[in-house]
C-alpha cells in the first residue's frame, strides 16, 4: 500500500517548507517515526518523522527545493520490505532530477538558477547525494565567480550601461530587498537606483541564509505597512536592583537564573494587560484587542536573530517568566525550537544583552503593534528624596524605548503603557 508523504503545515502560520536534507534514501527500510527528512521554514529546521513503516520508494522533491504545505514530498510502501525490488523500480518523479554535463544530478530549481547566474553546471562538482549538484553549489560558484573584466575607454552612455558581472548571492538578495523597498514605499524606481557592487581584494561576499532572508522581508515589510513612533522612557533599577540580589541564590539553588529581563517582561506583561491597545493587531478594516498575552523574546543565535515566545505571561510570576527565558532561549542557541515555540506572540521585548548600548529603537515585529527595546543598564547619579529632602546617589539605570504602530496606538496610549512599565520597576513589588 501506498502512502504519500506531504509537506507538513510546521506551525500555524507555515505555508511552504525547503527540503533541507532527506535522512533516506530510495530503496531503503524506514520504520514508523523514524525521522525522514530535515525541512526549513521561516520559522526553524525540523526533523520530520515518517507516518509509516515500509520501503521508501521515492523521493519527490529535490534537496533544497521549496514546496508548499500538502504537497507530496515522498511516497512509502508500507507493504513493503527493503528487499523489495519494487523500491528500485519505483517510477521517477514528475519533477525528477536530469543529468547535469559534469555527470551529477540537477533538478529544474537548480537548472533555472544555474542560468539566472550564468554559471556552467558542467563544471561544478556535485556535493548532493550520488553527486547531485545543489542550489548550494550553483550559488558557491556565482559567488567565487571573478568580475567582469572593466574596460573604461570611454563612459557609457546613460540609455545603455555597460554590462557588469552576474550578481553574487549578496547583490541577488539585496536587490530583492531593494525592489521589494521600492514597490512597497510607492518610490520612483527609474529615478534612483544603487550603484552597482564592484568587487574589490579583501571584500567578502557573505551569502544570504534563508533565515536572514526572511529577515531582512519581515522588516521592510514592517516598516511599510506599520507607521513606526518611538518614545523613550528612562527608568531607576534600584528597587529591582536589590530585589533581585536576595532572591538570585535561592533561585539559582533552584536552577532558575534570575536576570534582570524577567523583571522587566514581568512588568510588561502587566502593563499590556492594563493597556490592552498594546497587545493587539491590526485587520483589514479593524483591530482586535487580544485576550492572551504572550511575549516574544528576542535571541541572538549563531544563524541570526529569532523570536521565541512565552505564553501567557501576564499569569506567571517572575520565577516563572525567569524559568521559561531560559527554556525557549536554551532550545534557540541549540537549534531545538520548534516552528510552535516561535508563533503567537502578541508584543516583544528585545534585549541587547551585556554588550548593549544606551538607547535603541527597534523595528515592530508583524502582526504586533509594539516592541520595547531595552538599553544597557548602568550606573549613574540620580536625584533621590530622602526625609523631605533631595539628595544625589548613584543608581543603576537604564533606558527602554517604545516603538508602537500609529495606526492604532496613539501617543498618549503609549505613553500611558510605558509609563506604567517604568512605574511597576521603579515600585519592584513583584512576586517572586
Amino acid at each position: 500500500m501506498a502512502v504519500d508523504v506531504v509537506m507538513p503545515q510546521l506551525g500555524e502560520s507555515v505555508v511552504e517548507g525547503t527540503i533541507t536534507r532527506w535522512l533516506v534514501k530510495e530503496g531503503g527500510a524506514i520504520q514508523k517515526d523514524q525521522p525522514l527528512v530535515t525541512i526549513s521554514t521561516d520559522k526553524a529546521d525540523t526533523d520530520v518523522p515518517s507516518p509509516t513503516s515500509g520501503v521508501v520508494v521515492k523521493l519527490a522533491v529535490a534537496e533544497g527545493e521549496t514546496v508548499k504545505v500538502n504537497t507530496v514530498i515522498a511516497v512509502i510502501d508500507a507493504a513493503a520490505t527493503a528487499s523489495a525490488p519494487a523500491a528500485a523500480a519505483a517510477p521517477a518523479a514528475p519533477a525528477a532530477p536530469a543529468a547535469s554535463d559534469a555527470g551529477g544530478q540537477t533538478s529544474p530549481a537548480v537548472r533555472s538558477l544555474a542560468r539566472e547566474h550564468n554559471v556552467d553546471l558542467s563544471t561544478l562538482r556535485g556535493t548532493g547525494e550520488n553527486g547531485r549538484v545543489t542550489k548550494q553549489d550553483v550559488l558557491d560558484a556565482a559567488s567565487k565567480k571573478p568580475a567582469a573584466p572593466t574596460a573604461v575607454a570611454a563612459p557609457a552612455p546613460i540609455a545603455a550601461p555597460a554590462p557588469v558581472a552576474a550578481p553574487s548571492r549578496v547583490e541577488s538578495a539585496n536587490a530583492v530587498i531593494q525592489a521589494a523597498s521600492a514597490v512597497s514605499y510607492g518610490a520612483p524606481t527609474k529615478t534612483f537606483k544603487v550603484p552597482a557592487y564592484v568587487p574589490q581584494p579583501g571584500d567578502e561576499v557573505v551569502p544570504f541564509s534563508r533565515r536572514r532572508r526572511i529577515i531582512a522581508e519581515h522588516m521592510v515589510y514592517s516598516k511599510h505597512v506599520s507607521p513606526h513612533v518611538m518614545t523613550i522612557a528612562e527608568i531607576d533599577m534600584h528597587k529591582v536592583h536589590k530585589l533581585r540580589e536576595a532572591k538570585k541564590n535561592e533561585l539559582k539553588a533552584q536552577g532558575v537564573n534570575l536576570t534582570y529581563l524577567a523583571f522587566i517582561a514581568a512588568a510588561t506583561a502587566r502593563a499590556l494587560r492594563e493597556n490592552p491597545v498594546m497587545n493587539a493587531r491590526v485587520l483589514d478594516d479593524a483591530f482586535v484587542k487580544l485576550k492572551r498575552i504572550n511575549l516574544g523574546i528576542a535571541v541572538e543565535t549563531k544563524d541570526g536573530l529569532i523570536v521565541p515566545v512565552v505564553r501567557d505571561a501576564d499569569e506567571l510570576t517572575v520565577r516563572g517568566i525567569a524559568r521559561a527565558i531560559d527554556d525557549v532561549a536554551a532550545k534557540a542557541r541549540d537549534g531545538k525550537t520548534s516552528p510552535d515555540d516561535l508563533a503567537g506572540a502578541t508584543f516583544s521585548i528585545s534585549n541587547p544583552g551585556l554588550k548593549g548600548n544606551f538607547v535603541g529603537a527597534a523595528i515592530i515585529s508583524q502582526p504586533n503593534v509594539g516592541i520595547l527595546r531595552i538599553g544597557e543598564m548602568v550606573k549613574r547619579p540620580v536625584v533621590v528624596e530622602q526625609d523631605g529632602q533631595d539628595m544625589i546617589a548613584i543608581h543603576p539605570v537604564m533606558f527602554a524605548a517604545l516603538s508602537y504602530d500609529h495606526r492604532i496606538v496613539d501617543g498618549v496610549a503609549a505613553n500611558s503603557f510605558l509609563f506604567r512599565v517604568t512605574e511597576l520597576l521603579e515600585k519592584a513589588e513583584f512576586d517572586v
